[in-house]
């Protein structure tokens, strides 16, 4: 028998190992996911909300220490896609039907379902579309900004002295909302041809550090807030494209 860490290459065994810096900061990920839904099942809502936003500050550290480091790798790629399904798919389905969706019988469910296998497509349709998709762009809303949306509306709830069942419908609609924004063909902003190794105006800076100060103001409302904002602006641009286009296929008619 070989030794686990070992394969069988053109009849010899072959040593393989894994890089320790990125897939620290993935495991890190799914460790904050999985707390977060253990305190979801402990009713203590508010550090399982917070578990999901630690969750997304990991994951989206991984990637770039290994972009960085040169240690990607296809063992890292596989990992931190099962990573994101546990932090971004099962947990926030989890927490948020633990919080406010387990009193509404068969449509709490459903909606929690809905969410997971809509994280679960979206991650699917990602990973096979990574080398042909346009970069600057996400098609369909990225599971760790669906996860905050979900996350920040029990963060905000538990914060303001809110009960699940004060929520409910709210929380079932954006629920749904999440899932199902995550598998459509609607465009969001990636950012990834932003360059930090480029100089700036003095303003943006300015910006950046005033951003900080408004969120450290009151973090469940300034977050949820902007990951609404965030949700909701691969629909604005799309109505946007598509009322620019109609109105130059009516200019093109009417000469």
């Amino acid at each position: 028998m070989p030794e686990p860490d070992r394969v069988r290459f053109q009849g010899r065994f072959v040593r393989h190992g894994i890089y320790l810096l990125p897939n620290l900061f993935t495991s890190g990920a799914l460790f904050a996911g999985f707390y977060a839904i253990v305190q979801a099942m402990n009713g203590v809502y508010e550090h399982a909300a917070v578990a999901i936003f630690v969750a997304m500050v990991l994951d989206g550290l991984d990637g770039r220490v290994a972009r960085l480091t040169r240690t990607q790798s296809a063992f890292g790629a596989e990992y931190d896609s099962l990573s994101d399904m546990v932090s971004f798919g099962v947990a926030p389905a989890l927490v948020m039907y633990s919080f406010a969706l387990k009193d509404m019988g068969k449509l709490g469910w459903i909606a929690a379902f809905v969410y997971c296998v809509g994280a679960a497509l979206r991650l699917a349709r990602f990973n096979t579309m990574l080398e042909v998709q346009d970069k600057r762009w996400f098609q369909g809303l990225p599971s760790p900004s669906a996860a905050a949306l979900v996350a920040a509306l029990v963060w905000v709830a538990h914060d303001n002295g809110l009960t699940g069942e004060d929520l409910r419908w709210f929380a079932w609609a954006l629920t749904l909302f999440a899932g199902i924004t995550m598998v459509t063909n609607f465009r969001f902003y990636s950012g990834k041809d932003i360059n930090l190794r480029k100089s700036v105006p003095f303003l943006v800076v300015v910006l950046i550090a005033l951003s900080f100060v408004l969120i450290a103001l009151d973090p469940p409302i300034v977050l949820f807030g902007l990951f609404l904002a965030y949700g909701l602006s691969g629909y604005v641009l799309s109505l946007h494209h598509w009322h620019k286009s109609r109105s130059t296929k009516g200019l093109s008619e009417a000469e």
